[in-house]
Formats: C-alpha cells, structure tokens, sequence
C-alpha cells in the first residue's frame, strides 16, 4: 500500500484531489490543512508521496518542502499549481519539490506524475559501498529507440551520484527525474520528432510508457528508427556532468523557457525543461538544439 498525503486549506481542493486518488485501490490517501498539519503528521506516520498545494496561509508549500528537505529528505513532494502561485512553485521546485502538476490538468496527470516519482524514489543502493570507492568514471552509451532502456540507466546513476556523495536523498530522485525528461525529449521531441500537439493526444499512454499509434508509425519508419540517442558521462567528487544528444533536427532554443520561467509553469510544452532548470545546477544546449548537458554540482 502506498501512503500518500494530501496537503490543501481548501476542503474542496482536497476531497476532488483525494477523490482521484482514491480511484486507486493501492493508494490509501490522508489529508491535512496546511504545512504545519502536515509536519505534525508525519511525526506520527511517514507517507511515501506528499500532494500539496502551493498556496496556503499557514506554512505554505515552499515552506513545506524546505522544512521536509531537513526532516524528511527521503519523501517526495508533488506541487499542485494554480495561475499566481507560479513564482512561488518555482522557488519550491529549486529548494527540493519532486515535480508539479498544474491544477488544470491535475485529473488528467496527477496519478501518472506520481507513478514516475515513486519509481525514481525507489532505486536500490544495492553497490552502495562499492560506488562510495569511485573517484572518477567516464561512460559513453549509444541507446536504441527504447524507453524500457531509461530506467535502468538512470538506476545505475542514481545509484553512483549517491554512492559518492554528490547528492543527498532529495536531489538522487530529482536528478533521477532530470534525467527521464532529457532521455524522453531526446526520444520522442528529437529522434521520433513528435509534436506537442501529437503529444497532449495521447499525453496519458506516454507518461504511463506505454506505445501510441504515431510512436509505432514512426519506428517502422527507417528515417526515424536508425536514430539513436548518445550519451557521454563524466563523474567526478566534484560534478556529474550529462551529454545527451539525439539524431534528430534540433529546436530553436532561443523559445525554450528560460531558468525560473513562471508562464511556463502552466504550459505543458515546456515542462520537461523546466524541472531539468530546477533541478541541475547548469542547463545548456548546442547550436542546433539536438544536445543538451546538465550539470549536478556536489551537494554541499
């Protein structure tokens, strides 16, 4: 059974949130008023996820995830936001959030959003003592087309970030999910070329990592199939350094949001870089918008 924990002043927002959750039989969902509810809490039981709103009076959802990034490093929080709470989710996704879900769309992706954060949380330390004995390692990969590949792969880097120290609980699974969204856009956005439009269709089957019909067409299409994703790792005490590049024919990355981009909160056509901005220390893209490199510092 999976414990979640639902934070909102609001009784509405809470019981249409819970309602949701509920649906599913390995959910077993509590709730509470504020961030101060909330930490009294889960002194007496510790959930696996937390669900909060951003916007509250007492203890609001920023002041939240900092106080959990001290208490609770291991729990992941999901951020719900509404239009004027953006600056606010921002500041939160940079101090320790897991990911958000915009309170449009909450219906439509907050279950799934949950699933992929509780996957990422989940990685076991089985070379826990082993990687604590690297001092530097370089990988180079060449991925096929294949989502099924990118868990193990973040898995193992998860596991050698950790192991040496560069992060703690907090940042193993937001590195973790930086990571998912940059293979996926190197998937889907890069080699396969599929639209936002294309995307939002069948937004539910993807998040889940299941096959839509316009994925199928094009990986029996030879101009898209024979396209690879090539990845270089650098791994040192002081940095992780990630270079992910697709076969694809890039983006104009003067659109992209830039780092703190409040609009493009709301706006599911930037998501995945706005939290590989919130959660690396360095973002940066090549000319042609086909490689982007993230940067993890040591946490200090």
């Amino acid at each position: 059974m999976i414990n979640i924990l639902v934070v909102d002043d609001s009784a509405v927002d809470r019981r249409i949130v819970g309602g949701l959750l509920e649906q599913r039989p390995d959910f077993q969902v509590s709730y509470a008023e504020d961030g101060t509810d909330a930490l009294r809490k889960m002194e007496q039981t510790r959930p696996d996820i937390v669900v909060t709103d951003i916007n509250m009076p007492a203890k609001n959802g920023l002041e939240l995830v900092r106080a959990m990034r001290i208490h609770y490093a291991g729990v992941p929080v999901i951020l719900i936001t509404g239009q004027g709470s953006e600056e606010l989710a921002v500041q939160a996704l940079e101090h320790g959030a897991a990911s958000y879900v915009p309170k449009v769309i909450v219906g439509k992706t907050l279950i799934n959003t949950i699933d992929e954060v509780l996957a990422l949380t989940r990685a076991k330390l089985s070379y826990e003592r082993l990687v604590g004995s690297i001092d530097r390692t370089e990988f180079d990969l060449t991925l096929e087309n294949d989502p099924a590949l990118f868990d193990p792969f973040i898995d193992l880097f998860q596991q050698i970030l950790y192991g040496m120290g560069l992060c703690d609980d907090t940042d193993r699974f937001r590195v973790g999910m930086a990571l998912k969204e940059a293979l996926s856009n190197a998937l889907y956005r890069g080699n396969l070329e599929i639209s936002f439009e294309q995307t939002r269709e069948s937004f539910e089957e993807l998040m889940a990592g299941e096959e839509i019909a316009v994925v199928r067409e094009r990986l029996m299409q030879p101009e898209f199939a024979d396209r690879r994703i090539h990845v270089h790792v650098h791994i040192d005490s002081g940095q992780a350094v990630f270079v992910i590049r697709d076969d694809g024919r890039g983006f104009d990355t003067t659109r992209r949001p830039s780092k703190g981009d409040l609009g493009s909160l709301e706006a599911d056509t930037g998501r995945g870089i706005v939290l590989m901005q919130a959660f690396m220390d360095e973002v940066k893209y090549n000319d042609r918008g086909n490689e982007v490199t993230l940067i993890k510092y040591r946490h200090q």
